[in-house]
């Protein structure tokens, strides 16, 4: 944890408290999950998947509180200007299966309850057509 992220996290927790809000709140307003405002407000960015996620957080809060974060940058620049790490894939280009593909799960269930209900409506057209003297 750098010494510039805490005292950013600091001033973030002190202008929340100034606006009276509770973490709730703010995540109610930006969708930023309570934990990763606290990690944000305690300078831990070790909670977030990567420092991707970390940035984006940290700027969409700043932006929530009403600070520019072109002058936090210039403020706290080894807060907002953490590394990019290389991500890990398990997955190769090509490897994922599509959505709704024929192997994605069970897809013809609802075709066949509508076929079968299709068939018992055309059934019971037919007999009260022939059986009750309609035709």
């Amino acid at each position: 944890m750098s010494d510039g992220l805490k005292k950013m996290g600091d001033r973030f927790r002190g202008k929340r408290e100034e606006m009276s809000l509770t973490l709730k709140e703010v995540e109610n307003a930006t969708s930023i999950r309570m934990v990763y405002l606290q990690a944000i407000e305690e300078g831990r960015i070790d909670h977030f998947l990567s420092n991707v996620y970390a940035l984006g957080f940290i700027r969409q809060y700043a932006n929530f509180l009403g600070f520019d974060h072109e002058k936090l940058g210039k403020e706290f620049p080894e807060a907002l200007r953490l590394p990019i790490e290389k991500q890990d894939f398990a997955y190769g280009i090509g490897t994922l299966e599509m959505r709704g593909s024929p192997h994605g799960g069970v897809r013809w269930v609802p075709n066949l309850i509508w076929g079968s209900v299709f068939i018992v409506v055309a059934i019971c057209a037919w007999y009260f057509a022939k059986f009750v003297g309609v035709f």
